[in-house]
């Protein structure tokens, strides 16, 4: 009988502990409650651009970096339409680092082929597995924030 109330007095004690630590944590973590202020919005800018070789698209932080970016994807090409579009999110949405897609784009000698991942890593690995044994002409990993 005294094993049995020691062993479920451990069991209990040892649940109890399980999720002890210093720092003070939220437990329930499907709400997290920001402050939105003028201070943690930033504005964010999708453009989009067609031409007669292809549409190309991203996001920029800035006006003048949408429209610089732009005007690098469709040097060369005709301008059939262009479009900017501008989104309000918060600071710590867009400085988070899991809440992003990487767009990757490789040409090579023989093709070319383009995907999205979840992380720049992994847009490294499947530019080197898709251009394995082929000479790299060029690539391309543009991340854009997570609607």
């Amino acid at each position: 009988m005294k094993n049995s109330i020691l062993i479920i007095g451990t069991v209990v004690l040892s649940i109890l502990n399980m999720n002890a630590t210093n720092e003070k944590t939220n437990l329930n973590t499907a709400t997290e409650i920001y402050a939105n202020t003028a201070n943690n919005i930033a504005q964010i800018f999708d453009w989009e651009v067609k031409t007669n070789k292809g549409t190309y698209s991203g996001t920029a932080l800035s006006f003048e970096n949408a429209k610089r970016m732009i005007s690098y994807s469709s040097s060369g090409e005709v301008v059939k339409n262009k479009k900017i579009t501008s989104y309000f999110m918060l600071e710590a949405d867009l400085n988070n680092a899991t809440n992003r897609n990487y767009f990757w784009e490789v040409k090579t000698t023989s093709g070319t082929a383009k995907g999205y991942s979840s992380s720049e890593a992994y847009a490294q690995k499947m530019i080197a597995l898709v251009a394995s044994g082929d000479v790299i002409v060029e690539k391309l990993i543009m991340s854009q924030p997570q609607p």
